[in-house]
């Protein structure tokens, strides 16, 4: 199967998701040490990543979901990962391969449905596999996750040069947690790097509106 792909940023608060496929002619040419990004140091991923991005034999393809796409109300995460999956795979499988063959780490509670959603959504005949656990399982999936993790990772490094610290952007970190509550204090809205339509985020501004009420 010489392509994988993984995603890094679905659950995030803040920020966009990525998507990143990694194409090769031979899984050989993988570097030793590939796994599933969240078994590996960051120094680690960007150590690989940059060893599959110096490797021609290795073609990456990446694709970026933004907060303003997440916040359609017309969609939904499931097809955005779809979305993400596809346009990853289009910019990673070099146009001369015959149908491409591989495997996607499943954004679906049902993984048959997730590699088939994948294959409609290619504008190209490939051959998706989908399964829960492939970035642990397959190399090649590792591969993709590692740079997907990466190229989130970065876009965290520059949203907090922008804004100040905001932690990793999920829901769970109260750094994050802290830079929402005190943005949407000191702006009265929240972030446009926020996900608004986020429970999360409708609980920060419910309870900066209460504390403005509680304040008469």
């Amino acid at each position: 199967m010489p392509f994988g792909v993984d995603e890094a940023g679905k659950g995030p608060v803040l920020g966009s998701m990525f998507a990143a496929a990694v194409w090769v002619d031979d899984l050989a040419v993988l570097p030793d040490g590939v796994a599933d990004s969240k078994r590996l140091t960051p120094d680690r991923r960007e150590e690989l990543t940059d060893r599959l991005r110096a490797d021609d034999r290795v073609h990456i393809g990446l694709a970026e979901i933004t907060t303003d796409r997440i916040d359609d109300p017309t969609t939904d995460m499931n097809s955005l990962s779809v979305a993400a999956h596809a346009e990853a795979i289009a910019a990673a499988v070099p146009d001369e391969s015959s149908i491409p063959t591989g495997i996607c780490d499943a954004c679906d509670t049902d993984a048959d449905r997730f590699a088939r959603r994948v294959t409609d959504a290619c504008s190209r005949s490939i051959d998706v596999d989908a399964r829960h656990g492939a970035d642990d399982d397959e190399p090649i999936v590792g591969a993709a996750s590692i740079v997907a993790k990466v190229e989130r990772d970065s876009h965290i490094a520059t949203l907090s040069e922008a804004y100040g610290a905001v932690g990793s952007g999920y829901p769970s970190d109260s750094t994050t947690r802290a830079f929402l509550e005190g943005y949407v204090a000191e702006h009265g809205e929240l972030p446009p790097i926020a996900r608004s339509s986020w429970s999360t985020c409708a609980d920060v501004l419910a309870a900066a509106q209460q504390t403005g009420f509680d304040q008469f």
